[in-house]
C-alpha cells in the first residue's frame, strides 16, 4: 500500500500546477492583449501608426457630393469624386434595415462594436481552413469607411510593413474605433452612417444614390426584393452588379432573402414568391455628361472652384447646396428647341455638302490639309506626340488605325469602328449652337444650352466661345446715334457710303443683296431691315471708337477692333455678353451683369454666401426705350424677324429682335427681347471655315431664329410660368424725341444738311465726355 501511495502522490500535485500555469498564461495573455490594445491606441514608439483623433471621431467625415439646384428647386446635377448624398434614418425602409442586419450582422443590436461569437467563428475557420464569412461588425465597417483606417497616412508605423502584423494592426484599430463609435452614437446613427458611406458600385456611394442609380427611387420607396439586391451588392459590387452580372445578382439577392427568412423577417411563402422574380432595373449612372444643363453646370463649376479655394471648401466633398437662377422648365424648353431645330438643320447641312468636305476658303474651295492641322489641336495627338516625338510614321499609324468607338448621331449613339482621323472628319461636319435666356431686370440666367451634345462636344458656345455677331452688333451703333441726337425717324439715303481708312484704302460696304436702292430709310427701318449702307453713314459721322465705348459700357468684354467694319459685327463677342447687353435696353438703361448663383449653403443648411450682381447705369431711360422701339421694328411687317416669329411660331405679343449673319455665313445669330426675357442664339460650325455656301441657308433668320421662336412658344404655352405678354413698359418721364415718323416728318421738312444742323449733330464725338 505504501509503495502505491508514493506512486499516486505526484499525480495529485500535477493538476493544480497545470491549472495554475494555464491561469497564469491566460492572465498574462489577457494583460498582454490589453497592453497591446493600449499600445496601438497611443502608437507606442511609433510602432503601429496614428489613430484618428477624438475630433475626427466627434465629427466623422465622408465625402458628400455638392448639389446644384434650379430656381424652382429641381436638382440640376452634382459635383463629386464619390457620388454620395446622405439620408436620415427615417428615410430608410424597414425591409432594407432587416435585410442588412440579417445578412451582415444579426447581433448588431446586442454587441458593443465587437462580436465575440463572430471572432471565435473566424478564428476557428482560420485553424480548420473552413472559413464561413468575415468577423467584422457593421460598426467596424463604419469605422473603416469613415476613418479610412487602412490609409497609408494612419499606417506608417515601424511594424506596419510586416505582412502578418499589418492586418492584425488594421483590425485592432477598427476594433478600437468601433468601440468608441458605440459609445458616441446610437445604433440608429451607426446604421445610418453605414448606409451613407458604403460603395454600391456604378459610381453610387451611399444608399440614396444607389436606390436612384439602380431603381430610380428614393430609399423609402424600395421594395423588399430591391433592398435585397442592394444589400447583396455590398459583398462585391462588381461580382453582384444587377446590371452587368444579373444571374449572380439574382442568386445573391435570394441569399439575402433566405437570411431574412432564417431570422424571422420574412415568411417562407413570401420568399418562395419573390425568389423566382427577375430583377427589374431602372438603371442610370449619374455623371457630369448627362442630365439637365450640363454645359451650364460645367461653366458654373469654374466660378465655384474659385470661390471654394478662397473660402476653404471642397466643392467635390463638402456637400454644398448651390442655388442657381436657372428655371428647370425653361431649361427643358431650350434644350428641346435646340434639339428639334439642330437635328433638322444638320440633315440639310449633310445634304448641302454631300460628296464634298465642308471646310472651305473664302472662295468656297476645299482647304487642303485641314483635318491634318485640326487633329494637332486634339488631346489624342498631343499624347501620341509625347510618346513618339518626331516619329511621324508611328503617330500617323495610330491616328489612322481603326478602333471601336461610340459616336454621336441625331438618332442616338452608335457603336462603330473608326480611326481617330475619320472620327475628327465626321465630327467636323456637325453644326454647333449656343442659347441663353435671361431676366433683364435681375440678370438671372433662366436657360443655358452650350452645344448640341455635352458628352461628345464639350466646348461651350455661350460664354467660352467668341464669334462674329454680324448685324446683331448694329444696335450699339444705333444706340450711339440716338445718344448723339439722331432720332429713330431720321432719314438717310440707301447709297454707297465709303470711309477712308488709315492705310489710304476706302471701306465701302455692300448691302446683303449687293444692291443700293437709292431710297430714303428711317433709322428704325434701316435697323429692322439691316441695311449696311446706313450703318456706314452713321459710323462715318460718329466714329468706331464711340460705338466700341457704348458696347463696352453695356457689358461687352471681348476685344473690339475700332475700325468702321466694327459696326457690321466683325469683332468677336460672346453670346453671354450679348444677352446681357440687350438686357440693358429692356431694363431702362441699367446693365445688370448676367448671373446664375443666388446663394450657397453648407451641408447643414447654413447660408455661407449670397451673391448680388454688378449693375451699371449704361444708358438713359429714354435712350433705352427708344432702342426697344427701334428693335420692335424687326418683328413688324418688313422686318427680318416678322414672318418667322409671327407666323411660324405664332408669337403675337410685343417683342423686339435682331438677326445677324457674318460675311461668309459662318456665324448665324438671333437676339430677341420681351419685357420679361432677353434671349440670344448662335449657330455655326466649330471652325469658321465650316458653313453653308449660300445666305439663304446660312442667314441668322433661317439658321438661328427658329430656336428662339420655338423656345418662346413653349414658354408661353406653359401656364405655370409667369412670363408676361404685355407691352414694354413706357419710361417714367415723357419722351423728348418723336417716335411717330409721320408726325416727325410733318414737323421737320428740311433737307439732310439742314437737318444735321437743326439736330446739332456733331461730326466727331468726344469720347471723354460724360454720357
Amino acid at each position: 500500500m505504501t509503495t502505491r501511495q508514493k506512486t499516486l502522490t505526484p499525480k495529485r500535485s500535477f493538476y493544480p500546477k497545470v491549472v495554475s500555469v494555464l491561469w497564469l498564461l491566460f492572465i498574462g495573455g489577457f494583460a498582454a492583449f490589453i497592453l497591446y490594445i493600449y499600445a496601438v491606441s497611443i502608437n507606442f514608439l511609433n510602432l503601429f501608426g496614428e489613430m484618428p483623433d477624438l475630433r475626427t471621431l466627434e465629427n466623422p467625415k465622408s465625402e458628400v457630393a455638392s448639389e446644384l439646384y434650379s430656381a424652382d428647386n429641381q436638382l440640376l446635377g452634382k459635383y463629386f469624386r464619390e457620388n454620395r448624398t446622405p439620408v436620415e434614418y427615417e428615410e430608410l425602409p424597414d425591409n432594407l434595415i432587416n435585410a442588412l442586419v440579417a445578412t451582415e450582422d444579426i447581433r448588431f443590436e446586442d454587441h458593443a462594436g465587437i462580436d465575440p461569437q463572430s471572432m471565435v467563428r473566424v478564428a476557428a475557420g482560420i485553424i480548420t481552413g473552413d472559413r464561413k464569412g468575415g468577423g467584422s461588425t457593421l460598426t467596424q465597417q463604419v469605422a473603416k469607411n469613415l476613418f479610412d483606417t487602412r490609409s497609408d497616412e494612419l499606417n506608417n508605423g515601424l511594424l506596419n510593413d510586416i505582412t502578418g502584423l499589418r492586418m492584425l494592426i488594421l483590425k485592432t484599430k477598427e476594433w478600437i474605433m468601433a468601440v468608441k463609435l458605440e459609445r458616441s452614437y446610437t445604433k440608429r446613427e451607426i446604421l445610418t452612417m453605414y448606409l451613407n458611406t458604403v460603395d454600391f458600385g456604378s459610381n453610387a456611394f451611399g444608399i440614396k444614390v444607389a436606390a436612384k442609380t439602380f431603381f430610380n427611387k428614393k430609399p423609402e420607396e424600395l421594395k423588399v426584393q430591391e433592398s435585397a439586391v442592394l444589400v447583396g451588392l455590398l459583398k462585391a459590387p462588381s461580382n453582384f452588379s444587377p446590371k452587368f452580372e444579373p444571374e449572380n445578382s439574382k442568386q445573391r439577392r435570394n441569399t439575402v432573402l433566405a437570411q431574412m427568412v432564417k431570422y424571422g423577417f420574412m415568411t417562407d411563402a413570401e420568399f418562395n414568391q419573390l425568389k423566382e422574380e427577375d430583377i427589374v432595373l431602372d438603371y442610370r449612372v449619374e455623371s457630369h455628361n448627362i442630365g439637365m444643363a450640363p454645359y451650364f453646370r460645367t461653366e458654373v463649376s469654374k466660378d465655384l472652384l474659385q470661390w471654394c479655394r478662397e473660402n476653404g471648401y471642397d466643392l467635390y466633398a463638402d456637400g454644398l447646396r448651390i442655388f442657381t437662377t436657372i428655371d428647370s422648365r425653361m431649361q427643358k424648353y431650350a434644350e428641346e428647341a435646340v434639339a428639334e431645330h439642330m437635328k433638322d438643320r444638320q440633315k440639310v447641312f449633310f445634304e448641302h455638302w454631300k460628296g464634298r468636305n465642308p471646310w472651305v476658303d473664302e472662295n468656297m474651295r476645299e482647304l487642303k490639309g485641314f483635318p491634318e492641322m485640326a487633329i494637332k489641336r486634339t488631346d489624342r495627338y498631343r499624347r501620341l506626340k509625347a510618346r513618339f516625338g518626331e516619329d511621324t510614321d508611328s503617330i500617323n499609324y495610330y491616328l489612322n488605325k481603326k478602333v471601336p468607338m461610340t459616336i454621336f448621331t441625331w438618332d442616338g449613339e452608335k457603336q462603330v469602328e473608326m480611326s481617330p482621323m475619320d472620327s475628327l472628319k465626321y465630327y467636323k461636319h456637325f453644326l454647333q449652337t449656343g442659347f441663353m435666356a435671361m431676366e433683364p431686370q435681375t440678370g438671372h440666367i433662366k436657360a443655358w444650352v452650350g452645344g448640341i451634345n455635352y458628352k461628345h462636344f464639350k466646348y461651350d458656345h455661350v460664354r467660352q466661345a467668341a464669334r462674329q455677331p454680324g448685324s446683331t452688333f448694329k444696335p450699339f451703333l444705333y444706340t450711339t446715334a440716338i445718344e448723339n441726337g439722331y432720332p429713330p425717324c431720321y432719314e438717310v439715303l440707301d447709297t454707297e457710303n465709303c470711309i477712308p481708312l488709315p492705310d489710304g484704302k476706302m471701306w465701302c460696304p455692300n448691302n446683303a443683296n449687293n444692291k443700293f436702292s437709292g431710297e430714303k430709310y428711317t433709322l428704325r427701318k434701316a435697323l429692322a431691315e439691316s441695311v449696311n449702307s446706313i450703318s456706314a453713314f452713321l459710323v462715318n459721322k460718329l466714329g468706331a471708337p464711340a460705338v466700341a465705348q457704348t458696347a463696352r459700357r453695356m457689358g461687352i468684354t471681348t476685344k473690339l477692333d475700332e475700325t468702321p467694319a466694327l459696326v457690321l459685327g466683325t469683332s468677336d463677342v460672346t453670346l453671354f455678353d450679348m444677352v446681357g447687353a440687350y438686357g440693358t435696353f429692356v431694363n431702362g438703361g441699367t446693365w445688370v451683369q448676367p448671373n446664375y448663383i443666388t446663394r450657397i449653403e453648407d451641408k447643414h443648411g447654413n447660408v455661407v454666401a449670397e451673391f448680388v450682381p454688378k449693375t451699371v447705369e449704361a444708358l438713359s431711360e429714354e435712350t433705352a426705350y427708344t432702342m426697344v422701339h427701334m428693335l420692335k421694328a424687326a418683328a413688324e411687317p418688313g422686318g427680318t424677324a416678322y414672318y418667322g416669329l409671327r407666323f411660324r411660331n405664332g408669337l403675337k405679343n410685343e417683342m423686339g429682335a435682331k438677326t445677324g449673319t457674318s460675311q461668309n455665313y459662318s456665324d448665324a445669330w438671333f437676339m430677341g427681347i420681351t419685357p420679361d426675357l432677353v434671349a440670344g442664339t448662335w449657330v455655326g460650325g466649330e471652325d469658321r471655315s465650316i458653313h453653308f455656301r449660300t445666305i439663304a441657308l446660312g442667314q441668322g433668320g433661317r439658321l438661328a431664329m427658329p430656336i428662339y421662336g420655338s423656345f418662346m412658344q413653349k414658354v408661353y404655352n406653359d401656364k405655370s410660368l409667369d412670363v408676361s405678354k404685355e407691352p414694354f413698359p413706357k419710361p417714367s418721364m415723357p419722351l423728348s424725341v418723336e417716335l411717330d415718323c409721320e408726325k416727325y416728318n410733318r414737323g421737320v421738312q428740311i433737307d439732310s444738311a439742314q437737318q444735321d444742323e437743326f439736330l446739332n449733330i456733331p461730326t466727331e464725338i468726344d469720347l471723354d465726355a460724360e454720357i
